[in-house]
């Protein structure tokens, strides 16, 4: 046991960072866990949000730590009592959480209070569900990540708030944008009021793509919304040449978010890649596979007064 703290305590003293990306993550500890928060959103003191390392959790081997998925070969109780900790660590119970169903679709789900616990004590009733917003305080909603981008929105006018998950096919598809225009439709939020933090997930140094989903983004980036709009195509994708590029995620879903309305002091980008940080966070690449799931999560807070 001492000897895997002192490794947990040494790689968490190697986070690699990108440089150059402004406001970034904070990066925090508690109860032997790491985890990472944006501190524009913690400011509002509007939600409790964080997204999870691997430290902190029981399971082992490629598991290693804090494994979220229930899919990846992992004991039922190591995930149960994972969930158990990294929901002390947001500030509520399992039995609070409401789990995504990813698919890599844009289908977003208005989760509600009769939704509590599904996917973690409860099964889940609904399918191919990659984004969740709602307005009930109380409410965890959780989406699953491994070199995806997680997408994060509060809204502390109206008070809601949202969490997508998104590959190259759902940010080719817009995800950011179909997460905005849902809570506005659902709660009246307006873009520019939308904080929205894009978080950790696989860089453009660690992500060559193929011809086919270089077209995808290709016909992303011809509607008219991005015309004008910088980040453009030519600093998303990268031509290697082979029929082979390098995308930038990051820079993919800033581009979507900003055509949606959002504003850019609103957006917090990431400045932690998961494949650059294999001991520290689940990466399908760098891991051929072999991995657990790492968690984002986000709880609307009671209002004053």
């Amino acid at each position: 046991m001492q000897e895997k703290e002192a490794i947990r305590m040494k790689t968490m003293d190697r986070l690699k960072r990108k440089p150059g990306i402004r406001p970034g993550m904070r990066l925090n500890e508690k109860n032997g866990a790491g985890y990472l928060t944006f501190p524009a959103i913690s400011e509002t003191g509007v939600v409790s949000h964080l997204m999870t390392m691997r430290s902190g959790g029981v399971s082992e081997g490629d598991l290693w730590s804090m494994n979220l998925s229930f899919t990846r070969g992992d004991r039922k109780e190591n995930v149960e009592e994972n969930f158990r900790r990294a929901a002390a660590l947001l500030g509520c119970g399992p039995e609070d959480i409401v789990c995504s169903d990813q698919t890599h679709t844009v289908h977003i789900r208005h989760v509600t209070a009769a939704d509590r616990g599904k996917g973690v004590i409860r099964p889940k009733d609904y399918q191919d569900v990659d984004g969740l917003i709602t307005d009930e305080p109380g409410i965890a909603l959780a989406t699953f990540y491994a070199d995806c981008v997680p997408l994060l929105f509060v809204d502390p006018v109206r008070r809601a708030v949202g969490l997508s998950h998104s590959g190259w096919r759902g940010t080719a598809q817009g995800m950011g944008a179909r997460t905005a225009e849902a809570m506005e439709k659902a709660f009246g939020s307006r873009p520019e009021d939308l904080l929205v933090g894009i978080g950790p997930s696989i860089c453009r140094d660690c992500y060559e793509v193929s011809e086919d989903v270089a077209e995808a983004f290709r016909t992303l980036f011809a509607g008219e919304e991005f015309r004008k709009l910088s980040p453009g195509p030519e600093q998303v994708l990268f031509e290697k040449g082979g029929g082979k590029y390098q995308l930038d995620l990051w820079k993919a879903n800033e581009a979507v978010l900003l055509a949606a309305g959002i504003r850019p002091e609103h957006i917090s980008m990431t400045d932690v890649c998961t494949c650059c940080n294999p001991d520290l966070l689940f990466s399908h690449r760098a891991s051929g596979g072999r991995r657990g799931n790492l968690g984002m999560f986000v709880m609307l807070l009671q209002g004053k007064g």
